[in-house]
């Protein structure tokens, strides 16, 4: 890979890097439509640094006792203990997940961006002998995990199917703070009040681009003549300088380059009691040995493109470090697409990626406004297929497409993942997550493939396939949504 993976967009064509101000200018409304108010979700929270194995389950739920810890710190309150409940299917999926485990390192001050897993392990050791936790800023609170961490089967939350409940107690063990918590995929965490008034808000400046569609998002990049990666860039350098966007988004591949590094070379078993087999690090030492021979055949590019996507969601299984793409399930699509453009794709810069991974937000920020990216609630389309919705797009940006052919890739993947149930074996995100990876990369790459054949015209527009995709969420039952009660979670014996 070239030394400087992040360098500016150039300064033609659809790829400008102009600055906000002028991006915004060669788009007559951009001002007023700023004015709007407008929900702008930024590439860093589309990828986000975090841990494994998913980051509606782990993420979220250490996020929501970070958020707790400090309400503590900023209340009249002083807690003497903690206690926490876990609801619909972060209960049942809740020990396949780490959920557990995620509540408790939460509840002692670890965060996903900054975790480390020896420390971790210290830390989980410690509480469970001690029955108490000792966050910054906060007395010792005694928490003894065996019975102030309860998996509530019987009582899901009306807000989200993945909700939990965080308790301050006083001296005697009486409640003096409650509050409600939704997981509601990909990291994002809102409270009760914010879930009943439409999500966080946004507190930042007017973005010159807010499309809240695929429609919108086009007819944005016509009138201003520039690319969908342009205009996120602008929005983005609303909120920070360019150079910290352009290392924002070098760290973002850095993590999901040396995750995947770390699955291409680990073998062994899975933790979780199925023992399944890591195979990422033997695939790719198949495939190396038949560089040269007669043994290669043109598919073998799929065989690596799913070696690419299994690495990372063997580490994101064992609990590693990973990049959420857009959740920790689908991690493995998009640094998988974009290393099979680096590694096979003639005249591929990694000076670019930051374009691809621009554009893919766009898609993913769409999907998550209009529909979700949670599969405990509209099952794995909601996952891989949003992440082979948003690796589609990106790759054939970086490709030359236009934003029309851009918006066609995306559908192309996003249509051909409808209806996917979640339905991970023993609630582990193994079983089949880890190949479904390798699968949804290799979707993206052919859905680029086939809209940079056309002219970016198609029958079936990307906000129709996302409407669906929301539509056929809603309709599913509940036991294909993460619950490991129906799909191969019933019919595969996993003991």
């Amino acid at each position: 890979m070239g030394s400087d993976p992040f360098g500016q967009l150039p300064e033609s064509g659809s790829q400008d890097a102009f600055s906000a101000r002028n991006v915004a200018s060669r788009h007559p409304n951009a001002q007023s439509l700023g004015q709007e108010r407008f929900m702008f979700l930024s590439v860093f929270e589309m990828f986000k640094v975090g841990i494994g194995p998913s980051s509606s389950h782990t993420m979220g739920p250490m996020v929501a006792a970070g958020r707790f810890l400090e309400s503590l710190r900023n209340s009249a309150f002083k807690p003497r203990g903690l206690r926490a409940s876990l609801h619909g299917s972060l209960a049942f999926t809740g020990v396949g997940h780490a959920t557990d485990r995620a509540v408790i390192l939460g509840l002692a001050g670890f965060e996903p961006d900054t975790y480390d897993m020896a420390s971790a392990e210290a830390a989980l050791t410690k509480i469970r002998q001690g029955k108490h936790v000792t966050p910054d800023g906060l007395d010792p609170l005694s928490f003894d995990p065996e019975t102030d961490l309860r998996f509530d089967y019987d009582l899901p939350l009306p807000g989200h199917a993945n909700g939990l409940r965080l308790y301050a107690t006083d001296a005697q063990g009486d409640v003096i703070r409650q509050e409600t918590y939704y997981s509601i995929g990909g990291g994002f965490v809102l409270t009760e009040a914010e879930l009943a008034e439409g999500g966080s808000k946004d507190d930042g400046p007017p973005v010159p681009f807010p499309f809240r569609s695929a429609a919108e998002m086009l007819e944005m990049a016509q009138t201003g003549g520039i690319g969908i990666a342009a205009m996120m860039r602008a929005n983005e350098l609303t909120r920070t300088s360019s150079g910290e966007l352009d290392a924002g988004l070098k760290r973002i591949w850095d993590v999901m380059k040396a995750c995947m590094e770390r699955g291409l070379c680990t073998e062994g078993t899975l933790p979780g009691g199925m023992n399944v087999r890591r195979r990422a690090a033997a695939i790719r030492a198949g495939l190396e040995a038949e560089r040269g021979t007669n043994l290669t055949a043109p598919h073998v590019v799929n065989d690596w493109i799913s070696a690419y996507a299994m690495a990372v969601n063997e580490e994101n299984a064992a609990g590693g470090q990973v990049v959420t793409a857009p959740t920790n399930g689908a991690a493995g699509v998009v640094p998988a697409t974009i290393r099979y453009w680096i590694d096979h794709v003639p005249g591929a810069h990694s000076s670019r990626i930051g374009e691809l991974l621009l554009t893919a937000s766009a898609i993913g920020a769409l999907i998550k406004r209009n529909a979700s990216i949670s599969g405990a609630e509209c099952g794995c389309q909601a996952e891989v297929g949003s992440a082979s919705a948003m690796a589609a797009g990106g790759l054939a940006a970086v490709m030359g497409g236009t934003p029309e052919q851009v918006e066609n890739a995306a559908e192309i993947a996003l249509e051909h993942h409808l209806g996917m149930t979640c339905d991970p074996v023993k609630g582990l995100v193994q079983v089949p997550c880890i190949e479904r990876n390798g699968l949804g990369a290799i979707k993206a790459v052919s859905a680029a493939s086939l809209a940079l054949r056309g002219d970016g015209q198609h029958f079936v527009p990307l906000d129709a396939a996302i409407e669906t995709m929301r539509q056929t969420g809603e309709d599913m039952s509940r036991k294909y949504k993460e619950t490991a009660l129906g799909g191969l979670a019933v019919n595969v014996p996993n003991c």
